[in-house]
């Protein structure tokens, strides 16, 4: 015959109850506050763009938010200077989006033939002075860039030859390098030296090895690396400002001097190209890649 248990024993057995202040939310899920604040930081970090985009359909001939009528007469006066540009205007939209496209290709080819090897010789060997030259690589993130365009500028004019266009690449290919750089050191720290091993025990050169074995297993950083060094150039201002000329004027140069000068509607609609093609190649960054290789 069993003994009852006394009421004592199990009030001790008994779970402790659950403290009011604790959270619901299993773990992966984002309780309520939580949610809401995420919301509110997404919503304050993107409202620069909602407010750009929707000056882009005011119907008023003037800046005036929010905009009492919404419509696409900006988009059409857009369009009509990019592909009828005014006589009086000393630089079209177009010849400005076409010095943005050579600059920002050539950094970005640039930038990546630099990046590869130097990526690699970081990753993989030990020589004196390496974290300074760690740090000098990293320099541009943190330095600022109105002195830079200004020291930049110095020495371009001591130089005893006219370098145009090349100025704004030489000075877009030290501002990408650390992203190059970062992304391509990123996919090298992922590989073992044992691929290269391999590729040696089996009777390729050194070389060989480095071309057949290295480089395809760096795709993703050398994608990730040559799309951020486009979009790092292609909306560069600063250091652009200092370093152009009135035949090298670039794209965010050119939206700058219609806003000066005329308060032009038009530059918002502009605007918002620019901010297609980011998300654009953000996009694909992220179809060709995904997460791998991404180093910021």
């Amino acid at each position: 015959m069993s003994t009852p248990i006394p009421a004592a024993r199990l009030q001790r057995a008994s779970p402790p109850p659950r403290s009011p202040r604790l959270s619901n939310a299993l773990p992966g899920q984002l309780g309520k506050a939580t949610a809401l604040l995420a919301a509110v930081v997404l919503f304050v970090a993107a409202l620069p763009i909602l407010t750009m985009i929707t000056m882009s359909f005011s119907a008023a001939d003037t800046l005036e938010f929010p905009p009492r009528a919404y419509g696409l007469h900006w988009y059409r006066a857009a369009w009509q200077s990019f592909a009828s540009p005014d006589a009086t205007n000393s630089l079209s939209m177009g010849a400005a989006l076409s010095t943005s496209l050579i600059v920002a290709l050539s950094t970005m080819l640039i930038a990546t033939l630099v990046s590869v090897p130097a990526a690699y010789a970081l990753s993989r060997y030990r020589f004196r002075g390496k974290p300074a030259v760690e740090q000098l690589v990293a320099l541009p993130l943190v330095y600022p860039l109105v002195m830079l365009g200004l020291s930049l500028l110095l020495v371009f004019n001591v130089l005893p030859v006219e370098l145009g266009v090349f100025r704004l690449i030489i000075a877009h290919v030290i501002l990408a390098l650390p992203f190059t750089v970062k992304n391509c050191a990123a996919s090298v720290a992922s590989i073992g030296p044992e691929f290269e091993e391999a590729a040696c025990v089996m009777g390729a050169s050194p070389g060989r090895a480095l071309v057949d074995v290295i480089l395809p297993l760096m795709r993703p950083g050398i994608l990730a690396g040559m799309l951020f060094a486009f979009i790092v150039s292609f909306n560069e201002f600063t250091v652009t400002f200092f370093l152009y000329t009135i035949d090298t004027m670039t794209l965010p140069v050119w939206l700058y001097s219609r806003t000066v000068s005329s308060l032009d509607p038009t530059v918002f609609c502009f605007a918002v190209f620019i901010v297609a093609i980011d998300f654009a190649l953000i996009w694909l960054l992220e179809k060709l890649i995904g997460d791998e290789g991404v180093a910021l």
